[in-house]
């Protein structure tokens, strides 16, 4: 990779938009807070974003920042608030409402605006704020959070991360006023490029966030964060949960949670609209859990992202992931790998010619992964193009991309307009690697490929969706869904085209009636059997929970299948007028309105623009500055200090940076102990791990939760074996593909170090070779940590276990444990836990016979026995932190 030397423009410094223009030890940075307020009822989610602005300098000042939101909610309420007055926004096409909001600051009026650029990437501006003055604005959103395999996953992006811009610069005045510039490819790369704080440098940003979670009614169980700084009590039937002071800005928010018995089931709810006669309907399908018997061969492209982005434990993580998909093809199946940055090179053929998945072939694809370091830009449209064309349509296989990526690519649009109609045509899944990954960008590809998209955000998480991934790419349990019985035109269902179900992922869907259901009133869910069978199923429609707002996530699916076929070349000014209709309609934000905000009663500096100031966003975590590549074509304009920045162009000098190279992030997920809800009245409270102690409170007799942090998990070995991720053993005549993952000679890097010694620090698992005795008061090695991973992940499934044999139905209950159990054994086996393999293997076997006994509930009780008595003496517990004083954060 060669730097591009950019001569810095000295007036973007004087715009304040980056760390050497703005003296931050000064704390002129106008954004003094970001406070998150959300509430999350079942599957449904409502939250509050406040961004609080101060001006430290002596002139009045424009503030903008570039900020993500979750992307499949519903923006629907903005206001601004300064000292006693509150402005309620008004949402306006976007011409209009920008019309309007330099009209008044013009006149000298304090005003705001909101805009959304991308799905998920918002642009907020405040003008007229004059000196000392503080002004808070607030988001209201709400949308529906993701359950898969019987988990709840909600995520908050907290950062827009760089993303690799293509294209030439276009000259005159540019869109945004971010870091880099338009060009015919992203021509509006300058509002989604916000500047970036080196890495090392204070953060005068106060981040706030606090959740109450209900259930709805039904348990709770197993919560989880991917910070370790989060404090959680029982409240009633759920939690409050706060995060602690002095978090940073700088990756996803992740919480995750099991909800509910392990007998969940297709459903249909309805809610009124606001106002008129209308309803909207929420059909969620729940499919049953196991593997697609009788399986269709497949053709698998798999495409690798190798670009500078991926550095670090990404690159790593990602050929794992690749690895373990290639493992699990069969004879049958044919594939080609794809890894790709500025350029495409292919496994095991020339050309990324599909060739047949023999032993040989796959472990010649896992070597070639040995060779992929992370380089150049991310240039995804070549390598897409190539997989479609390698994918000749064929009645007798299933059509396969599966793309791993962090996603961190600005022309959205552009592979969409060129590729997205040929995508429909395959089944495309993607799996998004990163601590603030684009998660927009592979859900749009994964919904118009009618495929799934899984997020990683640390190689924890990385182990738990590997079988689900190998699950997904095989034959979906239904296919061909229609939903018929309350006369919706196809105009009014959201998404416009049904995904296929895959096994343990529900699929909710949206609909608009004119009419309110009556009582008794039924939908029909029809579908395709794997093995072609039609099917069908009839749901009673029932009220939904009066908090929920269906009528708003009906509005933000419609606006979203409008916009994708508007960026998918149906770009006509009649899909506009659509778009801003529903908008307007429905009161949800698109990206052809805006929300706006004017207060008449100051008058600040008329007939004079206020300074504009933007605000740096954090370096986010996991990243070095060194991450980003360059792109195509230099930036005509370029500040010294964010050179490098965005994928646009490198410094001449090397950027500082403090954290040194990509690292991979630390402990991934921490436990949030559960813990028994207050005492009555007595109620569906949160169900309780015994494995965790709760912290009593001197105060309202509340329990807080002590974090129990685990030890951190180093990255797997570069040379640990990939192994089948297929239910069940494979065959023994099958020779595994991969002995090592990376096996080559040692080579020099451009820093002159050595490559293979960086491989050292985690040598090749041996399957076979006994783990050495370690001395007695030893501290735990990296394999207690791991080891202690999957046995808390046995705890949760046999729990699972003992809850199904109280269902009406235990066999269809233990479907899904014993499922994630296979998976267990399978991921166990793959880091070398013989030991605890060796234990498992027969109870799953015990438990796939019982599941067809017809005194299942007394097998199932024996086995579940047996797991019980299982202990993990080789495994110490890791010692819980040391009791926090003061008061918690949430009060």
């Amino acid at each position: 990779m060669i730097p591009i030397a950019v001569e810095p423009d000295l007036s973007y410094a004087r715009r304040d938009c980056g760390w050497g223009a703005l003296d931050t030890a000064r704390g002129r940075l106008p954004l003094a807070a970001v406070d998150i307020d959300a509430r999350i009822v079942g599957l449904t989610s409502t939250t509050e974003v406040r961004q609080t602005f101060v001006n430290h300098l002596r002139e009045p000042i424009e503030a903008t920042y570039i900020f993500p939101l979750p992307d499949r909610a519903a923006v629907q309420r903005f206001r601004m608030v300064a000292g006693e007055r509150v402005i309620e926004g008004e949402l306006d096409e976007r011409g209009r409402a920008r019309a309007t909001y330099d009209a008044a600051i013009a006149s000298g009026h304090r005003a705001a605006i909101a805009e959304e650029d991308r799905a998920g990437v918002f642009t907020m501006r405040v003008g007229n704020l004059a000196p000392g003055e503080v002004v808070t604005v607030a988001l209201t959103l709400s949308g529906p959070v993701v359950i898969d395999d019987g988990e709840v996953t909600w995520l908050f992006p907290l950062v827009v991360a760089p993303r690799y811009v293509p294209g030439a610069p276009l000259p005159g005045e540019q869109a945004g006023l971010g870091v880099v510039s338009d060009t015919d490819a992203v021509p509006d790369a300058s509002r989604i490029s916000p500047p970036v704080l080196l890495p090392g440098m204070p953060s005068p940003v106060r981040l706030g966030v606090r959740l109450t979670v209900d259930g709805g009614g039904l348990p709770m169980s197993g919560l989880r964060a991917n910070l370790a700084e989060v404090d959680a009590r029982a409240e009633g039937r759920g939690w409050a949960i706060a995060l602690r002071p002095g978090q940073r800005l700088d990756r996803d928010l992740v919480l995750r949670w099991r909800l509910g018995s392990t007998e969940l089931c297709s459903s249909a709810v309805w809610a009124p609209d606001a106002s008129g006669p209308g309803a909207t309907i929420a059909v969620t399908i729940v499919p049953p859990i196991g593997s697609a018997a009788g399986g269709r061969p497949r053709d698998v492209v798999l495409l690798l992202d190798r670009s500078g982005s991926m550095e670090g434990w990404k690159m790593v993580a990602a050929r794992r992931a690749a690895a373990r998909v290639i493992d699990s093809l069969t004879e049958r199946d044919r594939f080609c790998v794809l890894a790709f940055d500025n350029s495409v090179e292919a496994s095991p053929q020339p050309g990324g010619l599909l060739a047949p998945a023999s032993d040989r072939l796959r472990f010649a694809a896992v070597e070639f992964l040995a060779r992929v370091d992370a380089r150049g830009g991310t240039e995804l449209a070549q390598p897409l193009r190539q997989a479609l064309a390698a994918l000749q349509p064929d009645s007798r296989r299933d059509q396969v991309i599966v793309l791993i990526t962090d996603g961190q690519v600005g022309n959205e649009d552009q592979i969409l307009a060129s590729l997205g109609r040929d995508l429909e045509r395959v089944r495309m899944f993607t799996l998004g690697i990163d601590q603030a990954v684009n998660a927009a960008f592979l859900r749009r590809l994964a919904v118009l490929g009618g495929g799934a998209c899984e997020l990683v955000e640390s190689e924890d998480r990385l182990d738990e969706v590997m079988a689900k991934i190998h699950r997904r790419i095989a034959t979906p349990i239904l296919t061909e869904l229609a939903i018929a019985g309350v006369g919706v035109a196809a105009h009014d269902q959201a998404p416009r085209r049904l995904p296929a179900v895959f096994a343990g992922a529900p699929v909710t869907v949206y609909l608009r009636c004119p009419e309110r259901p009556v009582p008794g009133q039924t939908i029909e869910i029809r579908g395709r059997l794997p093995a072609g069978t039609a099917t069908a199923m009839t749901v009673a429609i029932d009220a939904a929970w009066p908090a929920v707002a269906l009528e708003a996530a009906w509005g933000r699916a419609h606006i979203r299948d409008l916009e994708d076929r508007y960026a998918a070349g149906e770009g006509t000014s009649e899909l506009e007028r659509q778009i801003v209709a529903v908008s307007l309609r429905h009161r949800v934000l698109s990206r052809f309105t805006a929300f706006v905000a004017v207060d008449r009663s100051v008058m600040v500096a008329p007939g004079h623009h206020p300074r504009p100031v933007v605000q740096p966003v954090e370096l986010p975590a996991g990243w070095s500055g060194n991450a980003a590549v360059p792109a195509a074509a230099p930036a005509p304009r370029m500040n010294a200090g964010n050179a490098g920045y965005g994928g646009r162009a490198a410094p001449s000098a090397p950027m500082p940076a403090a954290r040194g190279r990509m690292a991979a992030p630390t402990g991934g997920f921490a436990a949030v102990g559960s813990f028994a809800p207050p005492p009555p009245p007595q109620d569906d409270g949160p169900e309780v791990d015994a494995s965790f102690e709760a912290e009593e409170s001197t105060g309202a007799g509340i329990d807080r939760l002590a974090m129990r942090e685990e030890a951190p998990a180093a990255p797997p070995s570069l040379r640990q074996r990939a192994s089948d991720i297929g239910p069940g053993p494979a065959p023994q005549s099958r020779a595994p593909a991969v002995k090592s993952i990376v096996s080559r000679e040692p080579r020099k890097d451009e820093g002159g170090s050595d490559r293979a010694k960086r491989a050292e620090a985690a040598p090749e698992a041996k399957l076979a070779a006994p783990a050495p005795a370690k001395p007695k008061g030893a501290p735990p090695t990296t394999a207690d940590a791991t080891a202690q991973r999957y046995w808390q992940r046995l705890r949760l499934i046999v729990d699972d276990l003992a809850a199904a044999l109280t269902a009406a139905a235990p066999a269809t209950a233990a479907q899904l444990p014993v499922a994630r159990l296979v998976e267990l054994v399978e991921d166990a086996r793959s880091v070398g836990l013989d030991a605890l393999v060796a234990a498992l293997t027969p109870l799953v076997t015990r438990l796939q016979a019982a599941l067809a006994d017809a005194q299942v509930a007394a097998r199932l009780a024996e086995v579940v026995t047996a797991l019980r008595a299982l202990s993990p003496t080789s495994t110490p517990t890791p010692t819980p932190p040391p009791a926090r004083t003061g008061r918690s954060f949430w009060k």
